[in-house]
């Protein structure tokens, strides 16, 4: 059975993506730990950032820089963004926060996104020598 076979077909290069990244969070269920979807030519992909790795916020910097302003004149259809229920009614981020990447322009497919990702994150992605950043 194929890995992402939860999920539409349409999303399976980025999750393959995402999955490598430090500090995503991968689990053994049927999606992986992530969510998907698509209606009317917009689409999502959501999942959790362990916020204890050491390269959590490296990994969010990154994924903001890229999914929400690589370029101020030409900047990708996309949004990456925290979301969470209820903080009062479920409990802490630990739990509870996920992060979303949404597209609203069906130009731009979550392949393409995968390709953006891939060609400016730090290489090889998985590598956690690679996202060391002085501070």
């Amino acid at each position: 059975m194929e890995r992402w076979a939860p999920h539409n077909l349409q999303f399976h290069r980025l999750l393959e993506f995402l999955s490598r990244v430090p500090a995503i969070a991968v689990n053994e269920s049927p999606s992986h730990g992530f969510g998907s979807g698509a209606d009317e030519g917009r689409w999502w992909v959501k999942f959790s950032i362990a916020i204890e790795h050491p390269l959590a916020w490296n990994v969010v910097q990154e994924l903001a820089h890229v999914l929400n302003f690589l370029s101020i004149t030409e900047p990708l259809p996309t949004i990456f963004k925290p979301v969470s229920p209820p903080p009062y009614m479920n409990g802490g981020p630990r739990d509870f926060l996920s992060w979303v990447i949404e597209c609203a322009e069906e130009s731009m497919q979550p392949d393409t996104v995968a390709e953006w990702l891939e060609g400016r994150l730090p290489k090889p992605v998985e590598d956690t020598s690679a996202w060391d950043i002085e501070e």
